[in-house]
């Protein structure tokens, strides 16, 4: 088949049906920008694993003068007994404990501003708030509950924290997220397909004569075929080329703008991610427009 054979056909077909064209661009930008997010959320989740949920398992935090509504902090700040009372029960953990680091108050208020340091709220926390902690790592983070049992309540200690639990809200919220797109993307998907059919067979109606004629000079089922996998094809793509906008924009936007307003408490997405997420929303829509068109033209259009 000559391509400018192909390229007028195809040409024709997008102007006699712009609105049905149009309404398969639309549709398949939603499905793919749904499908764009869960692979996001999915990407956000594992980078934020990544970060912080296997390198740091629990935290023993210390008794400050301001912890005196613990019954363990009665006595207000830990004295040096009651800190090295629970560095000598750490390690005798071992080999459950791997790994114990203790922290001052000041050094952990120059960790947090450090690590902090773009945020508006550094400047209102002082050493004083900021607790000295032990920061525990443990060969199975499955047994944390042995260390939260083992201290808490014991004298000078605070509170223990397991940071997968303070995550986890997070990592759940990100998994709905996920989810949540994943059911949309699908629906829409589903819409995309029923739109692409109604197109092929409505296209396919209006060019029952050239394809009469086609038949009868004996042009092949794939010549045939073509103009109209290629309308349904292009369609898609500009599809995939909008949905990979409002990607980019919605993250360069929105979640860059949210890290460098200090408000990451863990390394967010960034364009790179979208970047690596585009290839696949175009190879998506490659392959959902031509398998559904040549299925609907082997179904409704007899060669």
């Amino acid at each position: 088949m000559r391509l400018r054979f192909l390229t007028s056909e195809v040409w024709q077909g997008v102007r006699r049906n712009t609105s049905m064209i149009a309404s398969v661009v639309l549709v398949s930008m939603v499905s793919l920008f749904f499908v764009g997010s869960g692979l996001l959320a999915q990407r956000q989740v594992d980078q934020a694993k990544g970060d912080w949920y296997e390198k740091v398992h629990a935290f023993v935090f210390l008794c400050t003068d301001s912890d005196t509504n613990v019954a363990s902090c009665a006595g207000g700040e830990a004295s040096t007994d009651q800190t090295e009372a629970v560095k000598s029960n750490l390690d005798n953990l071992r080999p459950l404990v791997t790994k114990v680091d203790y922290k001052t108050s000041e050094q952990a208020i120059a960790m947090f501003r450090e690590q902090y340091k773009d945020s508006p709220y550094v400047s209102s926390v002082d050493a004083k708030s900021m607790p000295a902690f032990y920061e525990v790592r443990l060969s199975d983070p499955q047994r944390f509950d042995e260390i939260a049992s083992g201290f808490q309540g014991m004298p000078g200690v605070a509170h223990v924290s397991n940071l997968h639990q303070v995550l986890a809200p997070f990592f759940s919220f990100l998994n709905m997220l996920g989810v949540g797109s994943a059911i949309i993307a699908g629906l829409m998907v589903v819409c995309s397909i029923l739109l692409m059919v109604t197109t092929i067979r409505q296209v396919a109606f209006t060019r029952r004569r050239q394809v009469g004629i086609m038949r009868l000079v004996g042009a092949s089922s794939a010549t045939i075929y073509l103009p109209f996998v290629a309308e349904v094809l292009i369609a898609s793509l500009a599809g995939a080329v909008l949905a990979s906008g409002l990607l980019w924009a919605m993250v360069h936007f929105g979640v860059s703008g949210l890290a460098s307003s200090g408000g990451g408490f863990v390394n967010l997405i960034g364009d790179s991610d979208v970047l690596v997420v585009v290839p696949w929303l175009f190879l998506g829509a490659f392959v959902l427009a031509v398998s559904t068109s040549w299925v609907t033209l082997r179904r409704y259009l007899k060669v």
